[in-house]
């Protein structure tokens, strides 16, 4: 078996937790060996550093992930850096500037210049980096895009994703940059479009590329309505439709303001079939003809098998990384221009919006009372639910030379 990839990992809580355990394990199996890690409150974290066997397994803690990366930058050969988006510019820059790749949890960035500045930093490293849109390199994913690719249900006419995944008001409150457009003059833009479910987006996006495997839509021109029923600075319901470069129609339908069970759907438009893709469920093919397949997907652990992926290509048993920052950019550009394009974030009037306690979890959720049917009308019928009940007019037509307006748009929204 090859050496172990030596990490290092900046964070010990949040969703750099995940990462630790992931890691772990991959240790246990010899794949890898957690050099170092950091976080500013690290002794906020001592349990989990107790749990995770930190002085056993000889890792070394820090408090600045700068001071990590001059300590230990030799002895390494990544690091992981899951830590809230506003940091991922400046803690990959300094990663490469050491020559380290890097596994950036998604999203990279959500303001297309700074991922330009990305881009341009990864340069220097010695491998390409990996941004986790985990799902990507499912088998029965690929297998599907192989055969999508060889034309085996014709062309692709259209797509669209539908999620609904309930967050209750206390999810908004976790820290100090859940659904904010922007802090400290600094684009944040955390939302559920383009962070909770910005994997099912990137997974749309994939879909709808070609030629080759590896390869997502380009965007031409997009269209949105920005709603929001909880008190935050930034959107908790997208609308959002896009034109790909190839002429594809795709429509996306996202909202946080809803209760019950997380529903979500990517269903792809062919002329001879409707392919519908559920993460963690399974993939079910209609054909125009009336057959029926139906494929259940293997369990899949999306973090443990990324970071094998990964370990892969910097082997050089693979020719890339799953998801290149580059291959980010229309993901990017396409939560930036529904931003531009919806121009406000409108309030869900009061009365669409009631009130739900989930007395098992003692949360506190609210609903919009029709916002399955909208989901629905926009996504099979183009209807905007702006000019049909929730009272604002559907955003301009925008296209990536709008881009440059995005700063400006944004503080608007919050009021700068």
């Amino acid at each position: 078996m090859s050496a172990p990839i030596r990490i290092g990992i900046f964070g010990l809580g949040g969703f750099a937790g995940s990462h630790h355990q992931a890691i772990a394990r991959l240790e246990e199996r010899n794949h890898a060996k957690l050099v170092c890690t950091c976080d500013p409150r690290q002794e906020a974290f001592a349990a989990e550093q107790q749990a995770w066997r930190f002085q056993a397994r000889g890792v070394r803690v820090f408090n600045d992930y700068r001071a990590m990366l001059e300590t230990c930058h030799r002895d390494l050969d990544m690091v992981v850096i899951p830590t809230p988006i506003q940091l991922h510019a400046a803690m990959h820059a300094a990663a490469t500037a050491y020559g380290l790749p890097a596994y950036v949890e998604k999203p990279p960035t959500l303001d297309y210049a700074e991922l330009d500045r990305m881009i341009a930093a990864d340069d220097r490293a010695r491998k390409s980096s990996h941004v986790g849109f985990n799902f990507i390199i499912e088998k029965a994913r690929l297998s599907l895009k192989e055969r999508l690719l060889a034309g085996e249900f014709g062309a692709i006419r259209g797509a669209t994703l539908s999620a609904l995944w309930p967050r209750p008001a206390s999810y908004f409150a976790r820290n100090d940059w859940a659904g904010r457009l922007l802090i400290d003059d600094h684009m944040v833009l955390d939302s559920c479009f383009g962070n909770a479910m910005a994997h099912f987006v990137h997974n749309l996006l994939f879909w709808t590329g070609g030629p080759e495997l590896f390869s997502w839509a380009q965007i031409a021109a997009v269209r949105a309505e920005l709603y929001r029923a909880h008190a935050i600075e930034g959107a908790d319901t997208f609308f959002v439709e896009t034109d790909t470069a190839a002429g594809i129609t795709m429509r996306f339908a996202l909202s946080h303001a809803c209760s019950g069970a997380s529903t979500h759907c990517e269903a792809v438009l062919c002329d001879k079939a409707t392919l519908r893709y559920a993460v963690g469920g399974n993939i079910e093919i209609r054909w125009h003809d009336g057959r029926v397949e139906r494929t259940p997907i293997d369990p899949f652990d999306p973090l443990l098998e990324n970071h094998l992926d990964y370990f892969r290509y910097l082997r050089g048993e693979k020719a890339r990384p799953a998801t290149t920052l580059s291959d980010a950019r229309p993901f990017v550009a396409l939560n930036d221009l529904a931003y531009i394009s919806s121009g406000r974030i409108a309030a869900i009037p009061s009365a669409q919006v009631s009130g739900v306690r989930d007395e098992k979890e003692q949360k506190d959720y609210l609903q919009v009372v029709d916002m399955a049917a909208a989901h629905e009308a926009f996504l099979v019928r183009g209807l905007w639910p702006g000019p049909n009940g929730w009272g604002r007019e559907t955003g301009e037509v925008v296209t990536l030379g709008d881009l440059p307006r995005l700063q400006g748009v944004v503080r608007a929204m919050a009021g700068k």
